[in-house]
């Protein structure tokens, strides 16, 4: 089974809880799909685009599964909409319950409408890099050739510094609910 990485980020409460409770039950209910191989710290992040919102908690898994990377992507939506996102109503970068992002699939490249992989944007943004870069930093973009560390070293020269940080309080709560 490929390895693929999923980005998860949640700046507003479902009926999980918290955005921290929200990503610990996303990843479980991941889980049911599939091998959740590691996972970043929680990070929390100023919001990007829309920025009148509540910071943002971050995160990054490894996940094997033997799905598709369609039904992957089917799966993915349907754990947000359980968790409360209605994608169709949502402002665009707005607040949100729950956003699961497919970053990579093994080094399938993929464009296609509704799907792309790797994701067009991570190398654009920190709160993706370095969840991903602590969990996998040398995996290398299909398409670049780049590793994950390369690409944030490249996006910390070209943006200043990055205005992420992991907290200790959310992260023990992380650590609790995973070992669970």
């Amino acid at each position: 089974m490929p390895a693929t990485y999923i980005a998860l980020g949640s700046n507003l409460p479902s009926a999980a809880g918290t955005p921290a409770d929200t990503l610990s039950a996303a990843v479980a209910r991941l889980g049911s799909f599939g091998h959740v191989a590691a996972r970043s710290a929680l990070y929390s992040t100023t919001p990007v685009g829309f920025s009148d919102q509540p910071r943002f908690l971050n995160a990054v898994v490894a996940f094997h599964t033997a799905r598709a990377p369609h039904a992957l992507l089917t799966i993915l939506l349907n754990i947000e909409q359980q968790f409360g996102r209605n994608r169709v109503a949502a402002v665009p970068n707005g607040p949100r319950t729950l956003d699961l992002d497919l970053l990579f699939y093994g080094d399938l490249v993929v464009s296609e409408t509704g799907l792309e992989i790797p994701h067009p944007r991570l190398a654009e943004r920190a709160f993706v890099l370095v969840p991903l870069n602590e969990i996998a930093p040398q995996l290398r973009h299909p398409c670049s050739g780049r590793t994950v560390n390369a690409m944030l070293q490249e996006l910390a020269q070209r943006s200043g510094p990055l205005s992420l940080f992991a907290t200790s309080a959310v992260n023990e709560q992380w650590t609790d609910k995973m070992s669970e």
